[in-house]
């Protein structure tokens, strides 16, 4: 299991797959680089290891990803924190995080945009990305909302199975306020799935 950030996929996701061992990649973000992405599902193919994605902060990722075999007409994911919590994001240095006072969208665009813009803070976008139609369809927003206390994250999406809407007003993690508390209790079912009798 990779919990070490982006880098750390980019150096050893596809070796670790030659092998022939499963891997689980937490940070996401990481497949936003196409080519990455790409390495690593060739080389899981060639070896038949699987790279298991965990839902994280989101729910409602099963549904997303059983819609897409029926057909989507769109997707649309909004994450909501405090402007704080997006500190240190590559994409938001012409920002001055301390002042923002009302809500502000720090970015709207492809959940790849939004992946590059903000590594440590849109790996959700790249989980919607990949369960759903890909990283250019997608369309994430992301703001800096100052009444936030908690990360908010509302998925949107319409196809031919209906049209949907999941909304996560998850509590951020004490130890780390940038992700949320779910995330890894997420990563916790995912590893305990992997060997269990009845997998949820």
């Amino acid at each position: 299991m990779e919990c070490a950030g982006h880098a750390a996929v980019k150096d050893y996701a596809a070796a670790i797959l030659r092998s022939g061992a499963d891997l689980m990649v937490v940070s996401v973000g990481a497949l936003s680089d196409e080519a990455l992405c790409n390495l690593v599902r060739d080389e899981a193919a060639q070896s038949r290891a699987q790279v298991h994605l965990p839902a994280g902060a989101l729910l409602g990722i099963d549904g997303l990803s059983a819609a897409k075999w029926a057909g989507l007409d769109w997707v649309r994911l909004t994450s909501r924190k405090s402007p704080l919590a997006w500190s240190g994001a590559p994409g938001v240095e012409h920002i001055d995080l301390n002042a923002v006072l009302t809500e502000e969208v720090i970015s709207c665009g492809s959940a790849r945009e939004a992946a590059g813009l903000s590594p440590k803070n849109a790996n959700v976008a790249a989980t919607v990305a990949l369960a759903g139609i890909g990283f250019e369809e997608t369309t994430v927003e992301l703001i800096a909302d100052p009444p936030a206390e908690r990360i908010s994250h509302l998925l949107e999406f319409e196809g031919r199975p209906g049209r949907f809407q999941v909304e996560t007003q998850g509590l951020p993690s004490p130890d780390n306020p940038k992700t949320s508390m779910l995330t890894a209790y997420n990563i916790y079912r995912s590893i305990q799935n992997l060997d269990a009798s009845i997998v949820i």
